[in-house]
């Protein structure tokens, strides 16, 4: 998992501006923090932040507050630098860049980075779904939908300080209304028409396709296609009637606990084959459904969409062909797919232009057999009897990770290769499907049949009677908690989050904290066991595997009240702030930042030099623990709910009793009780939050008692390597600090000294040598000597080629060189029987005795010597030439 480097980014912090984006709303302000908690419990998820970049968007009461992370983080910086300077503060030493917040109104100050935008809901914001493109942004209530036309950043940092006020759309007026039942999900379809497509499922389990589109207002009215899940269940041929029903009086049904919708789930974009129009939905009661097709009326596929499901198709049609076993219904159902993509194959896709300048093609949904699939489900979960959950424990998330696109069949017998994603290369071909309980625990579910489109099959006699479907079922892989038993409430909904890294990964949100989870550690290696063609052994490489290899299950953050529910929690990575992740308490921030590869490599690179004698890096003691940031509790700077009331009293029937004496009576009776009832409620609250700040101070004498510790240790590892701890240890040498410190100046004084002594005599060097060309002597004289090297040496261009070229000119030199010795040896031996017959006999040689000039004589022995010195360069040479042969 990513190693935590801070928990607290000062800009978002209080007193500062950026503070305001996660106050609580002004009708919520005088609720206590246990009721106000406890209402965002039972309301359903909270998901109250998203963002577009580097932009984020906080729901606090019926109003959006939008932050630029990025500007509020820079105008933090640029405070903080003017603060050093007197001259840019004003007299009592405050910044009069930011503007003050309002303690009469409780109004959020407009200014650089953040603004306010105003909604027209009714009731507290719950979700908040951006659209694919960023320019939608769907506001859910526990019952209404309204979708934000989002403006573009220019707008919104234009320097207006009055809230801003959007173009807002409300979904399904009729529909989606308080009488009626809840929402709970609402997902951007992943294949809809530049991101326009919102499905939103209910609690009664009723599917909804909205095809939004500003210039036609009844799209916002009416759905586009209307799936009644539990008549669907239910259901046995295509020409029934599947939608919704708009009766108000509706007669019991066992489906309405068993198909109570907790959750649904589209998988992403670019996951393979039938994945991105699959719609999973989780149901209170443990059940899992899946709709596939579920399509809008205009879809926008990727380009690698269409032709692997064409592929996919005409193989099982193939397989079937040639498969006496297959069964009619298996043969309908591959019948109806070809006829699918056949109504596919035979249009002509529509050119639009995209958000990015990008052409997309869009489709109409084929007609043929149906637009409405058939429900699939209810899976059947292979659950161990250990991993079974207790029956008063509901489903309130799912989360769905779609297989890895299949590129090797789609370009079977291509002379190229398609482009494969970095996410692509260490997934899964399997889609994963994650389900979250109330109690915390997360179940990791394989599809390994793969979820395929279905239909109900036609109104004949010929095709009606077939038999019951077989179950269809999903592996459960892995079973963790991400909760301890103390922890566990009966009406908390935990939530699922993506993370920014990669795919396999997600955050679990639950009042007790938020969970990182992450997949990587079995899912290469089970994707491995899957593309082995080899079933040897094959249960038990799966057995060894799933007890083996678990995911990181890690919890990165625990609140310091436990009845604080937290925002989903939303990762962020960008160049001008890092990795982190961003929740919220009712009341502050949460945030976690994380060490990013770069920051990693940086120090890896200064870790460098530190390495020691066998080349080994050693690991930086740290000296702090990054911990979360400490909160007052908001009771100490709640007003007092008392003077309120003793005003209220001044002026109720009671104000004769507050202008005379106290007298005992049943009017004074019920003043004291309830004057002692709110006094003793704030006294509680009080106490426990000055008790517990009193823990929180003197827990923090031990942490700084246990970071001096560690900044002891370092500085003695400091005092170890520098070599100035075995000088202090001597009782003879008592040095102070500041002679040690003018000691080392001055050796690296002197230090400096001679390297700049040495650098001046370089240039002076380097200034005598000159730059003029070679004269013609010199030439040929290089000639000669290049001549002589290749006459002797032998060809150094065909040395260099290959090894064995070097060894024959080497054995060649060699030769040549035995042969001069060999020679000059027989010259000085018979030099020497030439002066040894002279001496001896005494007498005249017989040959005539030439009388030389001594000068001749001279110039002959000069030249011979020149000679000789010359030849024992060049054998000096040769010699060294053959050691470095040898050692090479």
């Amino acid at each position: 998992m990513p190693k935590i480097r801070s928990f607290s980014a000062p800009w978002l912090q209080e007193p500062n501006p950026g503070h305001k984006l996660f106050e609580q709303a002004e009708e919520t302000n005088r609720l206590p923090a246990s009721i106000a908690s406890s209402r965002n419990a039972s309301q359903g998820p909270n998901r109250t932040i998203a963002h577009r970049g580097n932009e984020v968007f906080v729901a606090r009461g019926r109003e959006i507050r939008w932050g630029d992370l990025a500007d509020l983080k820079d105008a933090w910086e640029a405070q903080q630098s003017r603060t050093g300077s007197a001259s840019h503060l004003n007299g009592d030493g405050s910044d009069s860049s930011f503007e003050v917040y309002d303690e009469e109104t409780s109004r959020l100050p407009q200014g650089p980075g953040y603004r306010v935008i105003k909604t027209p809901v009714a009731s507290e914001i719950r979700q908040l779904v951006i659209s694919p493109n960023k320019d939608q942004l769907a506001v859910l209530t526990s019952h209404t939908v309204h979708v934000c036309m989002l403006p573009d950043t220019s707008h919104l940092t234009s320097g207006e300080t009055a809230p801003f006020k959007p173009k807002f759309w409300t979904v399904g007026p009729t529909t989606h209304v308080t009488s009626k039942s809840a929402v709970v999900s609402a997902l951007w379809h992943p294949l809809g028409v530049n991101g326009s497509c919102l499905v939103t499922v209910t609690e009664d389990a009723v599917v909804r396709e909205w095809e939004l589109s500003t210039i036609d207002r009844w799209s916002f009215d009416t759905p586009t296609l209307e799936v009644d899940l539990k008549k669907l269940a239910d259901g046995t041929s295509l020409d029934q009637d599947f939608g919704a029903s708009t009766s108000t009086n509706k007669a019991f049904s066992p489906d309405d606990f068993d198909m109570k919708v907790a959750s649904a789930c589209f998988a992403s974009r670019n996951s393979n084959g039938w994945a991105p129009m699959t719609l999973w939905v989780a149901m209170a009661e443990g059940d899992v459904y899946a709709l596939c097709p579920l399509l809008p009326r205009r879809w926008s596929p990727p380009p690698t969409l269409i032709p692997s499901l064409s592929v996919s198709v005409a193989q099982k049609i193939e397989t079937l062909e040639t498969d006496p076993e297959a069964t009619r219904e298996e043969k309908l159902l591959a019948k109806q797919q070809l006829e699918w993509m056949a109504d596919l194959d035979n249009q002509e896709p529509k050119l639009l232009d995209g958000p990015y300048g990008e052409v997309t093609e869009v489709y109409s949904r084929p007609s043929r057999p149906g637009s409405i699939p058939r429900l699939q489900g209810p899976f059947e979960l292979a659950v161990a009897p250990q991993d079974e959950q207790d029956d008063e424990v509901e489903l309130k998330d799912i989360f769905v990770i779609g297989a890895k696109r299949n590129t090797a069949d789609l370009m079977m017998g291509e002379d190229f290769e398609l482009y494969a994603d970095d996410d692509d290369k260490d997934s899964l071909s399997v889609s994963v499907i994650c389900l979250l309980s109330t109690s915390g625990q997360v179940k990791v579910c394989l599809d390994i049949d793969g979820v395929e489109a279905q239909w109900l099959p036609p109104r004949n006699a010929s095709t009606r009677a077939f038999p019951d479907q077989a179950i269809p079922s999903l592996l459960v892989f892995h079973t963790f908690d991400t909760l301890k038993p103390a922890e566990m409430t009966p009406d908390s909904w935990p939530v699922f989050s993506e993370d920014v890294t990669t795919r396999y990964a997600f955050y679990v949100t639950h009042a007790a904290g938020i969970t990182y989870v992450s997949l990587a550690p079995w899912v290469s290696l089970l994707e491995s066991e899957l593309q082995s063609d080899s079933e040897a052994g094959a249960d038990f490489r799966f057995d060894l595997m799933v007890k083996g290899q678990r995911a990181e299950v890690d919890r990165i953050y625990t609140p310091q009240h436990a009845q604080n529910v937290l925002a989903a929690a939303t990762a962020f990575k960008s160049s001008d702030l890092g990795h982190f992740v961003l929740s919220a308490t009712h009341n502050d921030p949460v945030i976690m930042f994380f060490d990013t590869p770069e920051s990693e490599l940086m120090s890896d690179r200064q870790e460098t030099p530190m390495s020691t004698e066998h080349g080994e890096t050693p690991e930086p003691l740290t000296v702090w623990e990054p911990r979360p940031l400490f909160h007052p509790s908001e009771v100490l700077s709640r007003p007092s709910t008392l003077p309120p009331w003793v005003d209220a009293l001044r002026t109720s029937r009671k104000r004769p009793l507050m202008q005379q004496e106290v007298r005992l009576s049943v009017a004074t009776l019920e003043i004291f009780t309830e004057g002692h009832r709110l006094v003793s409620s704030e006294v509680f609250e009080l106490n426990n939050a000055v008790a517990e700040l009193f823990r929180k101070c003197e827990a923090l004498t031990y942490e700084l008692k246990e970071q001096i510790t560690k900044v002891y240790e370092v500085n003695q590892r400091i005092e170890t390597i520098s070599g100035e701890g075995e000088s202090r240890s001597t009782k003879e040498q008592n040095i102070s600090e500041e002679m040690l410190v003018r000691n080392r100046i001055d050796v690296m004084k002197v230090r400096q000294e001679n390297l700049a002594r040495r650098v001046e005599n370089l240039r002076k060097r380097l200034g005598q040598v000159s730059t003029r060309e070679l004269s013609d002597k010199e030439k040929a004289w290089a000639e000669e000597v290049r001549n002589l090297a290749g006459s002797i040496l032998g060809d150094e261009e065909e040395e260099e080629d290959t090894t064995s070229a070097s060894i024959s000119t080497a054995g060649k030199s060699l030769k040549r060189f035995e042969e001069v010795q060999s020679l000059r040896d027989a010259l000085f031996e018979q030099a020497q029987q030439l002066q040894s017959t002279d001496s001896v006999d005494g007498t005249a040689s017989p040959m005539p005795v030439m009388k030389i000039p001594s000068e001749i004589r001279k110039q002959k022995v000069a030249q011979v010597m020149s000679l000789l010195d010359r030849e024992t360069a060049l054998v000096e040479a040769v010699k060294s030439r053959l050691e470095k042969l040898s050692i090479e």
